[in-house]
């Protein structure tokens, strides 16, 4: 035995599993991975209280345990879980065949009998951001949220990417600002990218000037863009978690007297379609937009288009009633 080696191979390749379980546990945004662990819980629950047996996962059981939810979630929610549990099953070494019929042909049963419209984030255009921004006040909290909802409309920021934003990855130029995402949803390789805002033509709405005035209030230079203000005013070290990011929005929207519906309630990914819709009304070519947003798909991205030509481009519009 080589005692020179500090690390014999049995000792290597566990560090070695270890580090892959690692990166593909990083596979998956942290939200994903909660959402996931919920779905496989509710699946296990279900199975023990029907007397089955969750893993090894079987198509039937998988068809039954959707049969089961039925009308009850909406598309989108039940086609996650069959991707959390076959996620499971294939961590678990038991691989669970999704385009099976009785997980397929159920899903699409579903669909077509209580199958309706998902809900969608009302779009937040240029209107609403101004009367967001009235409603904060000139306290540190006011320009945080000033300066977060600002820059999460004109960057069309996800969430995760407006909370993950570091002060020294930002580049100052004379008309503007320059943000580097570090992470983004659809930049699975993990190059980054890198988005500019510029000087807006308003100084209550600009969010270029919103941003720095946080930056230089709060004084931070280094680490997190937006943190917690806490009860005595004192800007902590911490950044916002994304669900902060959901209650700013949702308070300075009550205060501003916004309010959502049923189908379209106010949320912060309206902010980014809110962008999109904006863009488009304004005259913004397609690649321009998708250039900004960073979308992948023209389809995804013309989801947003689709609702905001409904009041302009109707053909019951233009019938002369």
């Amino acid at each position: 035995m080589d005692k020179s080696n500090p690390n014999p191979p049995n000792a290597r390749v566990a560090m070695a599993l270890a580090k892959s379980q690692a990166y593909q546990d990083a596979a998956d945004a942290p939200a994903t991975l909660r959402a996931y662990a919920s779905d496989v819980a509710n699946f296990e629950t279900w199975c023990k209280r029907n007397g089955l047996a969750a893993f090894p996962a079987t198509p039937e059981v998988v068809g039954a345990y959707l049969a089961a939810a039925g009308e009850g979630y909406a598309m989108q929610t039940l086609r996650r879980r069959v991707a959390a549990i076959a996620r499971a099953s294939g961590v678990a070494g038991h691989p669970l065949d999704t385009k099976h019929p009785a997980i397929r042909e159920t899903l699409r049963g579903i669909g077509r009998t209580h199958g309706s419209r998902g809900r969608k984030s009302a779009a937040l255009t240029t209107a609403e951001l101004k009367a967001l921004s009235r409603a904060c006040d000139d306290s540190l909290t006011g320009d945080r949220d000033r300066a977060l909802l600002l820059v999460a409309f004109a960057g069309a920021l996800r969430r995760s990417e407006l909370v993950a934003l570091d002060a020294e990855k930002l580049t100052w130029f004379d008309d503007g600002v320059r943000l580097l995402l570090e992470k983004s949803k659809t930049d699975k390789e993990g190059k980054g990218a890198e988005v500019t805002i510029v000087y807006g033509r308003n100084e209550a709405t600009c969010p270029v000037r919103a941003l720095r005035h946080w930056l230089e209030k709060a004084e931070i230079r280094f680490g997190p863009v937006y943190r917690k203000v806490n009860k005595s005013g004192r800007v902590e070290a911490r950044r916002l978690s994304e669900d902060a990011v959901r209650q700013i929005l949702l308070r300075r929207a009550a205060a501003a007297g916004i309010k959502g519906t049923v189908s379209e309630p106010v949320s912060p990914h309206g902010l980014r379609a809110g962008f999109v819709t904006t863009a488009y009304r304004n005259g913004v070519p397609d690649e321009e937009i998708m250039g900004h947003t960073r979308h992948r798909s023209l389809s995804t991205m013309r989801s947003y288009v689709r609702r905001s030509k409904l009041k302009t481009s109707e053909p019951t519009g233009k019938l002369g009633l």
